[in-house]
């Protein structure tokens, strides 16, 4: 009786008697291994087995997963990102002797037999039979192929790997009927070249070409001979072979193929001794793969490239497909990141903000008429190492891109939406509400867009100062960040008219959800992103047209045909005698407003601070009719902390302010962001002033009021007086909400 090995499975003889009896009964594997490779295979391989020609055609030309090189608009490198490390070459971008090599350790017969060596097989199973075990395979380069196709498709799915690898007979049947169909419609030379396209090579590297690179540094089509069998040899076990972690077993491994091409006459002997003399020579390039590896700080910008990939329906209509999409590479990605732009932003969000600061810095770029994100930049680099203060927390983006849960709250930075639905219906500039420091309104006396009360409480606010009332136009409303003028503008311009104007210019919550219709958002209750922050303000530099951002230029698929990417759109939000009265408004902030430290003095610039509740987030959003850049800086991590009292960057500050931290970011990543050559400015216009009473006690108070805005005392949004705490309890605020003051002059005073 035959014995059975240990595990209670068959010796290799009833092994190799059971494959071969149930080729032979298949009908398609013998005519596979009767029929020479350039023969018809014949009628009866076909017609004997059941759904034959139903074969996947990707198995004859099987897409493989290989580099994706992101690039900036210029074409300059970003980063490379991959799942598998491959780049896919054609047989004559492949040295001859890699050729011979691979045949000649891993099927030499190649060019004789068809789709299954019957020679081989026989020999193999005596060989086995002889050592009590498998000392040798049987395996055609073509059917290794087929397997590998297999291996490819299942991707990173476990249980589809170990399907695709199993050693059992329906397998190596099932790898002989796909190997016969492909020898008929390939032929040998495309097997071959895309056997070593799909080959793993150990250290990560997929085929031939990632391969010579990974070791030599150099082109699959510049490899000599004793590379060439190097990296042949590889193949068979890539772990116990590497010739990185083991040079003596991978020389042992080398010469073998060398003796082995000699034996089969590929090379003289004394070319294969010669090449056994040479010593393993490696110029091993590292691996550099993913958004990690981006230069100029912009991983966070190419995060979100992966992520547009992702998450449009442009790129696939299910997440599997875009996904398939992603993962497949080989795409040439041509962003609308700009060089310049991006190391500005970089140098600008980590001048005055350290990485390892309690706080973060956020500063994003958009081209105004074109929707294009121009630059990312963050205090904190892009990465996974936590101890060395890296984060893969795109602060400039929604939760859907890769951002924070909801935003941030955007302060006074909302107020010129509600100034610009304030214009779009007929309410004049010179508009003028006088208001004590502080008042009460009542929340029915707003509506929302259904037309229904937007509550029914009473909704209490302030001033930053008990200095600030009097009497006010909307320009200087604006520049001072007055809450009492706002909330009564709101109420006059309409509470749906501004939450709608906001939508029109971009404005949008961090976490995707509907903005929320409560009077509080005219001081800026509401979350948002600095990118969505950044295109709304564009709108204004834009005369009042809102294009959507947009990341990606064009994509080119591994064979260099175009894919469709998504264009930006735009839309009219306001008129252009609106926009350009905003940006004149908005001048006055940068002149002699809250935002004085983030002005450029060399073309027409404007902007808004903002600083929220307890100054847990600041910003500062501005333009030139070129460029719109929103900073925002805040506690990134956990529960939001106050900026009362702080060093950060090595500055101190009794409390931070939208004009004294993030207006002078801003300054950086303008300047080193625009040409000094290109200066265009606002359409000029007449913008009608208000008549402003003069408070008696003024003058009085003048003192305390410039002292203060040298403290930084500018635009909370709640109407919360600046200082640690509420100095005037009897109030009760809105959560989120803060405004004020004028000055915005911010005195940082040097730590210890």
């Amino acid at each position: 009786m035959p014995k059975k090995r240990s595990g209670g499975g068959l010796t290799t003889t009833q092994q190799a008697a059971k494959f071969l009896g149930v080729a032979a009964l298949s009908g398609a594997v013998l005519a596979g291994i009767a029929l020479p490779a350039a023969g018809a295979l014949g009628l009866a391989a076909k017609g004997t087995v059941e759904g034959f020609d139903e074969i996947p055609s990707n198995l004859k030309t099987p897409p493989l997963s290989q580099r994706t090189t992101i690039q900036d608009r210029d074409g300059g490198t970003i980063a490379t990102v991959y799942s598998r490390d491959r780049t896919v070459v054609p047989l004559k971008d492949i040295s001859p002797y890699m050729q011979d090599a691979i045949i000649a350790i891993e099927d030499s017969r190649f060019y004789e037999h068809g789709a299954v060596d019957l020679k081989g097989i026989l020999r193999a199973m005596n060989r086995n039979v002889q050592a009590g075990g498998a000392a040798q395979g049987a395996s055609t380069l073509t059917q290794q192929y087929v397997k590998n196709v297999f291996v490819e498709e299942a991707g990173d799915d476990p249980e589809k790997v170990a399907e695709a690898t199993q050693q059992t007979l329906g397998r190596k049947v099932r790898e002989l009927k796909y190997a016969i169909q492909v020898e008929e419609e390939l032929g040998k030379k495309k097997i071959l070249e895309n056997y070593l396209n799909i080959t793993f090579f150990g250290q990560q590297a997929y085929g031939i070409e990632a391969a010579s690179q990974r070791y030599f540094s150099k082109r699959a089509k510049d490899l000599k001979l004793e590379e060439a069998a190097l990296l042949a040899g590889i193949v068979q076990s890539p772990s116990r072979y590497d010739p990185v972690n083991d040079t003596e077993e991978a020389t042992k491994r080398r010469n073998t193929v060398l003796a082995r091409m000699a034996a089969v006459k590929t090379i003289s002997q004394a070319e294969a001794d010669k090449a056994m003399k040479a010593p393993i020579e490696l110029k091993v390039s590292r691996p550099k793969n993913g958004c990690i590896t981006a230069v100029s700080g912009s991983g966070f910008f190419c995060d979100y490239v992966r992520k547009t990939i992702l998450t449009d329906p442009a790129f696939g209509k299910t997440d599997e497909d875009r996904a398939k999409l992603w993962n497949l590479g080989g795409l040439t990605i041509r962003t609308t990141l700009d060089p310049r732009a991006q190391k500005a932003a970089n140098e600008a969000a980590t001048a005055k903000v350290n990485k390892d600061d309690k706080f973060a810095a956020s500063v994003v770029q958009v081209r105004p008429g074109s929707g294009k994100i121009l630059s990312m930049g963050q205090s904190r680099p892009y990465g996974l190492d936590q101890k060395q203060n890296e984060t893969v927390l795109n602060l400039s983006v929604s939760n859907k891109m890769g951002g924070s849960t909801y935003g941030f709250q955007v302060g006074s930075t909302f107020k010129p939406f509600t100034a610009a639905a304030a214009l779009e219906k007929g309410i004049s500039p010179a508009t003028t509400f006088s208001t004590d420091w502080k008042m009460t309104l009542k929340e029915r006396d707003f509506r929302n867009c259904t037309g229904s009360p937007a509550g029914y409480a009473d909704w209490p606010l302030q001033n930053e100062l008990e200095s600030e009332k009097g009497t006010w136009d909307m320009t200087s409303a604006l520049g001072k960040s007055i809450n009492t003028y706002f909330a009564l503008l709101e109420q006059k311009a309409g509470l749906c008219e501004t939450v709608e104007m906001a939508k029109k210019v971009g404005y949008e919550r961090g976490d995707g959800k509907k903005v929320v219709e409560n009077p509080s958002i005219t001081l800026g209750s509401e979350v948002s992103t600095p990118l969505s922050m950044a295109s709304a303000y564009a709108t204004f530099a834009n005369r009042g047209t809102y294009c959507t951002p947009i990341a990606i230029e064009s994509i080119k698929d591994p064979q260099g045909k175009q894919i469709p990417v998504p264009k930006t759109s735009c839309s009219r939000a306001m008129s252009e005698k609106t926009a350009d009265t905003i940006n004149q408004m908005l001048k006055g902030v940068v002149e002699d407003g809250t935002g004085t430290q983030a002005g450029l003095s060399d073309r027409d610039n404007a902007g808004k601070t903002g600083t929220t509740n307890d100054r847990k987030d600041a910003w500062f959003v501005g333009y030139t009719p070129n460029l719109s850049t929103a900073v925002w800086v805040g506690d990134d991590i956990g529960e939001k902390s106050s900026m009362f009292n702080v060093t950060i960057g090595g500055q101190y500050y009794d409390k931070v302010c939208g004009g004294c931290l993030p207006g002078p970011i801003w300054r950086i990543a303008m300047t080193g962001a625009l040409d000094a050559a290109e200066t265009p400015g606002f359409n000029p216009v007449a913008v009608p002033r208000g008549k402003e009473k003069k408070d008696k006690d003024k003058d009085k108070e003048k003192g305390d009021r410039d002292r203060d805005r040298d403290r930084g005392d500018e635009d909370r949004e709640d109407g919360k007086p600046g200082g640690d705490g509420n100095r005037f309890p009897d109030i009760p605020l809105p959560d989120g909400v803060i405004g004020g003051a004028g000055g915005g002059g911010g005195r940082g005073q040097n730590g210890p």
